[in-house]
Formats: C-alpha cells, structure tokens, sequence
C-alpha cells in the first residue's frame, strides 16, 4: 500500500457495504501519513454525495483514519470547544491519492465534555438486513465501539489533550505554506 505524502492533498472516499459509494470530500491535507495512521485537515471543501447533493463543511476538522481499527474520527473545532463525529467503518486503504473506508452506519457523537450519544442504531439494523453484513462484521464493530468508548473515557488517541493542540499547529503550517507558493 502507497502512502500519503504530509502536506499533500488527497480525497476521502466512504463506501457503503455494497460497494456503492457514499460520500466525497474533495479536499484534505495530510498532516500525518503511515501505514497505519492518516491525520488529515480539511475546512470548507467541498462533500458530494450519493445523490450528487453537495455541501461545504463548516468548520475546521481533523480527520483521524487508522488501518487497523473499525472506526474513523472528525474533530471538528468550534468556537465553543471541540466535537468528534465518529464513523464506525472499515479500517481505511489508500489507493489513487484517496483514502477510503466502508461507512457502517453506527455513528458517535462527542461533545467537549466527553459524554457522548450513540446515533443510527436503526440504519445500521436496516442496513445490516438489506446489504446482508456478515456476523462477524457484527462482532468486529461491537469490540470496536467499546474500545472507541473506552479511548473517550480515557481521553485516548484524537480525544487526548493535547491531540487537537498539535494537529490545528500543523494544519496551519501547511495552511501557511499552500499560501506562499
């Protein structure tokens, strides 16, 4: 597997289980590539989806992909704090200068004080039944939705302290260099 380069642009694809895409965003800087971690930023680019509907996002964001856990991470800074919209989804390839994961509906939001809210148990259910997911997709999102719960409780990974700090300092260095050339 390729890796993307820091300071390089790439697109971030989500599919659904189907194969079917589900959504763009056309534009995020890498902050951090390995083979097993992409720390991106992205603020106002442009998401289309399915249905060729597109959006601007709002605020700045750093994206938290890794290659071996079953979830994706968007904090998304705010003037009154920061808040993490969380994916569960397959771990993330990098293929074409694009990153891209399977969406399994589930859904975590967390709010700047840690206490959070599970969403789209009923997508995810209706989905599990119309696209046929395997138990052991079942099984692998469970184990992987208490260790998302547990790495919040523990202020672990992107909910860290000093997380956010580190990666907006970052963000704007690249900001600051895409501006110079």
């Amino acid at each position: 597997m390729t890796i993307p380069k820091e300071g390089e642009t790439i697109q971030v694809h989500s599919y659904k289980h189907d194969g079917n895409i589900h959504r763009v965003w056309q534009e995020t800087t890498v902050l951090k590539g390995t083979r097993n971690i992409v720390i991106g930023a992205n603020e106002r680019t442009l998401v289309t989806e399915a249905d060729g509907r597109t959006w601007l996002t709002r605020e700045p964001s750093i994206c938290y992909f890794h290659a071996e856990h079953w979830f994706n991470i968007i904090c998304m800074l705010r003037e009154d704090g920061v808040y993490y919209y969380v994916n569960m989804s397959s771990p993330f390839v990098y293929d074409h200068h694009s990153l891209k994961y399977i969406d399994y509906d589930l859904d975590v939001k967390v709010f700047p004080d840690m206490s959070y809210l599970i969403l789209d148990e009923d997508e995810y259910a209706e989905h599990k039944k119309k696209m046929n997911y395997p138990e052991v997709i079942d099984q692998i999102l469970k184990r992987n939705l208490d260790k998302l719960l547990m790495w919040i409780k523990q202020r672990k990974g992107p909910f860290a302290p000093d997380f956010i700090e580190v990666w907006t300092s970052r963000y704007r260095f690249y900001k600051q260099v895409k501006k110079s050339d």
